[in-house]
């Protein structure tokens, strides 16, 4: 990209083009790792080698905090419309690299240009909407009890804030995380997904550009074993922000519980569409094809389970599965591709287990449900959009989260047995209706228990100005985006002013 800053050459292994190695990025400096072990990046659908970053430890992981802990005294007493001007520079920055970026996302992370394209458009409109904030970091004042007293809350910032990203979202969201914690006045450690470095290396490399100070935010490389389990002990980091798996992210609660700090986490989904009897098909059958294998199905909120009422499960299975099968598989770049790889071969071989594991528990498989192998496709990881039906509400394809273009087709009798099949998983994140009877979709609005719901509509698409969040095992109750966004990242300070010039107590009879 023309905003990368020429940098000295990093000793690399000599299998590995030293001009295509990244840095961490500590105070201000971009740093090789100590030991000289890097993690490589590969495009998914080709196989290419596309650069490599440091495997940073402990050493990398204290510097970073080292410099942000320095760096947050002067950070958090800049005024917060001066912090948010930073933020608008970096979101001009953000379009001016629009596609560049968008075209590194396809070949880092896989999904298609029109998608990958979407993700960058997200992060900055995430960027713009949180650089608002920076004049509306609102607090409060309230009438005191007492005479001569006056009452008021404000916003401080909390200190040193990990972010933990994944890498199906590998621009939009770090800024879900970076920007409120930035804007705040946090200073923030980036731990970016080792499958998808160098898109948050550009990331880090326009907000340096945009005039953050040094120190402010900083990168560090790695696995999530070691360089997010640093980040996680490290005593001065006050807050972790996780998004990822349920089971690293019940890892990540319990240790912060221990430590006693502040954990927000985002984990899995297992998200379902309710099609009633009187929808209109059509609709019904485009939100389930783009919720179901958008992403190769590697969203959090992709629809893993369609929930049918009986009297138009055979046309809609029918309809679904010829859908299905015109669906073309690609590589990202292409425009004839609708559906790109999966991040890689742990991956492929695990979604592949549990098309096995659905069809020994009965599930009939009613098309893909194989890796495609032939010509350029096997040269990356690619699995073939997937619909199974006759699919039991307790089969493990129903309940747990496979992250990849797999779906299940479950019957149900009514609206009712929808909701509660729907509300009967470990996870609360989204969930989509499909009616045409006012009635039906406001008594499930009512009922239905994910933190996420649409009507007429897929289960994505969130939009920035709104809370997204789950329910049960999709989280631990926080919030991002939308004006929820700013508690997570944020303490509450209450300050009471008595001018009455004698000592006066609350609650206390004369």
């Amino acid at each position: 990209m023309s905003t990368e800053p020429v940098l000295k050459t990093p000793e690399v292994h000599p299998a590995l083009p030293a001009e295509e190695t990244r840095r961490n990025f500590i105070g201000g400096q971009w740093r090789a790792a100590e030991d000289g072990r890097l993690v490589q990046s590969h495009n998914p659908a080709t196989g290419e080698f596309l650069g490599a970053v440091p495997q940073s430890g402990a050493a990398e992981v204290n510097a970073a905090v080292a410099a942000a802990r320095d760096a947050f005294d002067s950070w958090r007493k800049t005024p917060a419309p001066k912090r948010a001007e930073i933020l608008f520079r970096a979101g001009e920055l953000l379009i001016q690299h629009k596609a560049e970026l968008g075209e590194l996302m396809v070949r880092e992370m896989g999904k298609v240009r029109s998608e990958s394209l979407g993700d960058v458009q997200e992060g900055i409109d995430m960027t713009f909407y949180t650089a608002g904030e920076g004049r509306r970091l609102f607090g409060y004042t309230t009438p005191a009890e007492l005479p001569d007293k006056f009452s008021m809350c404000a916003r401080d910032p909390l200190g040193v804030v990990a972010a933990i990203t994944p890498w199906n979202f590998p621009l939009a969201i770090p800024t879900w995380k970076i920007m409120p914690a930035l804007v705040a006045g946090n200073t923030v450690v980036f731990k970016p997904a080792e499958d998808t470095p160098l898109v948050a290396t550009e990331l880090v490399r326009l907000l340096a550009e945009a005039g953050l100070p040094e120190g402010v935010l900083n990168l560090v490389h790695g696995v999530g074993e070691e360089t997010g389990a640093a980040l996680v002990e490290h005593p001065d980091v006050a807050l972790v922000s996780f998004t990822g798996s349920t089971e690293v992210g019940r890892q990540v609660a319990i240790r912060g519980a221990e430590l006693m700090k502040r954990v927000s986490l985002e984990m899995g989904g297992k998200n379902a569409i309710l099609v009633l009897e009187d929808a209109d098909l059509d609709l019904a059958l485009e939100g389930i094809v783009w919720s179901a294998f958008g992403t190769s199905g590697q969203r959090c909120t992709a629809a893993s389970r369609i929930l049918v009422q009986r009297e138009i499960l055979p046309e809609l299975t029918e309809r679904l599965v010829a859908a299905t099968e015109k669906l073309r598989l690609g590589d990202g770049l292409s425009p004839e591709t609708d559906v790109g790889p999966v991040i890689n071969g742990v991956q492929l071989q695990r979604i592949h287990e549990y098309v096995q594991i659905g069809q020994a528990e009965g599930a009939r498989l009613l098309c893909g449900g194989e890796i495609a192998t032939e010509g350029d496709l096997a040269k990356g990881h690619f699995y073939r959009p997937t619909v199974f039906g006759d699919v039991d509400p307790s089969m493990r394809i129903a309940q747990e989260e496979i992250f990849g273009p797999v779906t299940a087709l479950i019957p149900v009798a009514d609206l009712d047995e929808a909701i509660a099949v729907n509300n009967a998983t470990r996870y609360g994140l989204s969930t989509s209706l499909y009616t045409r009877d006012i009635n039906a979709a406001y008594r499930a609005i009512r009922e239905v228990t994910t933190g996420l719901f649409y009507i007429n509509a897929g289960t994505i698409g969130a939009e920035v100005h709104l809370p997204f969040g789950g329910t049960r095992g999709t989280g631990n109750g926080h919030r991002e985006a939308g004006q929820a966004m700013l508690d997570i990242f944020t303490e509450w300070k209450t300050v009471n002013v008595d001018f009455s010039g004698r000592l006066q107590r609350a609650q206390m009879e004369d």
